[in-house]
């Protein structure tokens, strides 16, 4: 089972002056976006011990708090930290839930996610093959439907 902190114990855990380093398991993408202001960025995927011992970021023995997007991919780094003999406490509700309570955080560039670019290009694929298929020539039809296909 893994333990977990609310935002709110975790900001008056900071502000009281305890030593906490916080974790942020999202893309680098999704970080620069916004994050809490002392936490550092080390995605999901390559999240191991020995890459937080080369960071210099945290101690087995010491609590390593860990914060996602809204508490799922943090628990699964908890998991796979905790296995390893790790003390990893996971944030409910991760980074929506602390700006949700109005907590300090950091705020980049708003940047289209990638699903989303991905979608954006399609329908321009789309709307270009109906209507070169509809001015041009019929065969250009065949584009919208490529796309269609590659999309299932």
């Amino acid at each position: 089972m893994t333990t977990t902190i609310t935002p709110q114990q975790l900001a008056q855990l900071k502000s009281s002056g305890s030593h906490v380093e916080l974790v942020d398991v999202r893309t680098p993408v999704e970080f620069q976006e916004v994050h809490v202001d002392f936490a550092y960025n080390l995605p999901l995927d390559r999240i191991t011990p020995e890459a937080l011992q080369k960071s210099g970021i945290g101690k087995p023995s010491e609590p390593l708090y860990i914060i996602c997007r809204s508490g799922s991919r943090g628990k699964q780094a908890c998991e796979k930290l905790s296995s390893a003999g790790w003390n990893v406490v996971n944030v409910e509700g991760g980074t929506q839930a602390w700006d949700t309570a109005g907590l300090p955080v950091v705020r980049g560039k708003k940047v289209i996610s990638l699903e989303r670019q991905v979608r954006i290009a399609a329908g321009l694929l789309v709307l270009t093959g109906s209507l070169l298929g509809y001015f041009v020539h019929p065969y250009w039809i065949g584009l919208a439907g490529f796309v269609g296909a590659g999309l299932t």
